[in-house]
């Protein structure tokens, strides 16, 4: 059974960052949109080029992409209870400090995180691009 002090503490990080929470989620929307766009601004230079003849973005393509960003958010929120469950195994001496970091350092992977779709596809666009145009 926890003691009264650990209740306490893990009720507080639960509020801290529950109420962190959306912010969080507004961030993953606007960086997934902005994801696409990048990625949908590469795949029509790649078609256009001729580096990616077979590829192409329909509203099929379109909406799977979207479906399956929206589990990825999901599964991005289940990760989110690491952040106060990390609190309890760490124990930070500076709670505030350690708060504060562990958001951001997760905020900003997860923002991040949906551009290395958009990065892996320039990458595959410079290679085909550089085989089709030849030494």
């Amino acid at each position: 059974m926890l003691s009264p002090d650990a209740v306490g503490y893990s009720q507080n990080a639960k509020s801290w960052w529950e109420q962190r929470r959306l912010r969080y989620n507004i961030g993953l929307v606007a960086a997934g949109l902005l994801a696409f766009v990048c990625y949908v601004g590469v795949v029509d230079r790649g078609i256009s080029t001729g580096a990616m003849p077979e590829a192409e973005i329909t509203l099929f393509t379109t909406a799977f992409q979207a479906v399956g960003y929206l589990f990825m958010m999901a599964l991005a929120n289940v990760c989110y209870f690491a952040g106060p469950l990390s609190e309890s195994l760490v124990k930070p001496t500076n709670l505030d400090r350690y708060r504060r970091v562990m958001y951001r350092l997760g905020f900003w992977f997860s923002v991040l995180l949906p551009f290395s779709i958009p990065a892996l596809v320039v990458r595959s666009y410079l290679l085909h691009h550089s085989a089709a145009v030849g030494p």
